[in-house]
C-alpha cells in the first residue's frame, strides 16, 4: 500500500526588507533579486516596475496612473510523507501570489496564486536527468515517462485541502515563451491579455506542464515586445477578472524584462510571425543587476541536491505512489 502525502503551506511578504532563506532556492527569480550588494536597489525598482505596468494597464478611473500597488507574498510548498517525521518535510515549491491594493478605496483584491514557478524535482528533471539521458546521443530525446512523477504531485497539491483552504481559485503560471519554437499571431484579441498566438507544436515546457494538468495559451498584452506562455487549468479569459489577470501580467513581465531583456525588452515588438532569440541584440537592459550564468550553474547544483535529498532516498515510495496515484 502506498504513502499518502499531505501538504504544508508557508508565506512570507516579498518587499524590500525580503531576504531568502536558507532553504529557498537560490536560482528563483525573487531569490536571485534579493542578494548581493545591489539587493535592496534591485527589490526597489522591481516593485516600481510592476507597480507602473500594473497602472499602465489598468488605467480606466485612473487619471494619475498610480491608483493602485501590487503586494506580492511567496508561497513555499512542503510535503509530508505518511509515517515520516514532520522535520523530514521535504520543499517542494514556491509560488509567488499577488494582491492587489486599490489607494482609492483602500480594497485589497486577492490575486491569483502562480505566476512564477520554482519546483525542486522539475530543477532534477531538467538539470540532471535530462542533460544525462543526452550526453551520448545526437539526437534530443526525453527520458521514458519524463515529467510524469512532478506532474502528479503539482496535481496533487492542486487538488489538496491546503491548497484549496488559501487559494481560491485554480493557478496561472506564467512563463517566456520557448526560443525553439515559431509563434504566429491571430485575430483574437483580449483588452488585457492582448494579442493571442499560436505555434504549431508544443515545446519541451509546454509538455511538461501538460503533465500538472495544465493547458497554455499565449498572448502579448498591451504594450510588450512579446508573447508570455500562460499556464492555466480552467478558463483563462472567464475564470479570472482584469485585475487579477492584471496582476499576473504585471508582475511576470516584469521579471522576463529583467531575465531576457533580448526577448522581453525588446526595442521592437514580435510581428506576425515570431521565434524568440537570446541572441537578439536590439534590447535595452533595466537598472536590476542579474546573473544569468550564475543561475544556469546553480540550477545544476540544486537539481543535484534534490537527486540526493528526495529522488534517491525515497525513490521506493515515490514510484509506489506514482504508480497507484490516480489523476
Amino acid at each position: 500500500m502506498s504513502k499518502d502525502f499531505t501538504f504544508s503551506i508557508k508565506s512570507i511578504c516579498f518587499d524590500e526588507d525580503y531576504r531568502p532563506s536558507d532553504n529557498t532556492r537560490i536560482t528563483t527569480n525573487f531569490a536571485n533579486l534579493a542578494r548581493g550588494t545591489s539587493r535592496q536597489e534591485n527589490l526597489r525598482n522591481t516593485f516600481r516596475m510592476i507597480d507602473n505596468r500594473f497602472n499602465a494597464l489598468a488605467h480606466w478611473d485612473n487619471p494619475e496612473g498610480d491608483r493602485y500597488t501590487v503586494k506580492l507574498e511567496i508561497i513555499s510548498v512542503e510535503m509530508n510523507i505518511e509515517g515520516e517525521s514532520s522535520a523530514s518535510a521535504l520543499p517542494l515549491i514556491e509560488i509567488l501570489k499577488t494582491n492587489i491594493v486599490d489607494r482609492k478605496t483602500g480594497e485589497r483584491i486577492e490575486g491569483i496564486a502562480g505566476n512564477n514557478f520554482s519546483s525542486y524535482v522539475r530543477d532534477y528533471d531538467f538539470s540532471v536527468l535530462l542533460l544525462e539521458h543526452n550526453k551520448n546521443q545526437s539526437n534530443f530525446s526525453t527520458p521514458e515517462n519524463f515529467g510524469d512523477l512532478h506532474g502528479k504531485l503539482f496535481q496533487c497539491f492542486v487538488n489538496s485541502s491546503a491548497y484549496k483552504n488559501n487559494f481560491k481559485k485554480p493557478p496561472v503560471i506564467c512563463l517566456s515563451v520557448s526560443s525553439s519554437k515559431t509563434y504566429r499571431r491571430t485575430e483574437n484579441q483580449h483588452p488585457v491579455l492582448g494579442v493571442e498566438y499560436e505555434q504549431d507544436e508544443y515545446s519541451l515546457t509546454d509538455e511538461y506542464f501538460k503533465k500538472m494538468g495544465l493547458k497554455v495559451r499565449y498572448f502579448m498584452p498591451p504594450n510588450s515586445a512579446a508573447p508570455l506562455a500562460f499556464y492555466f487549468v480552467g478558463d483563462l479569459l472567464g475564470d479570472y477578472t482584469n485585475l487579477e489577470l492584471i496582476g499576473t501580467i504585471s508582475t511576470m513581465d516584469t521579471f522576463q524584462k529583467i531575465y531576457r531583456p533580448e526577448i522581453y525588452n525588446a526595442n521592437s515588438a514580435a510581428g506576425k510571425s515570431y521565434q524568440p532569440s537570446l541572441k537578439h541584440e536590439d534590447y535595452s537592459l533595466t537598472r536590476i543587476v542579474y546573473d544569468r550564468e550564475e543561475r544556469s550553474r546553480l540550477a545544476i547544483e540544486q537539481g543535484r541536491f534534490v537527486e540526493e535529498q528526495f529522488i534517491k532516498p525515497y525513490q521506493a515510495v515515490l514510484e509506489q505512489w506514482s504508480a497507484n496515484y490516480a489523476l
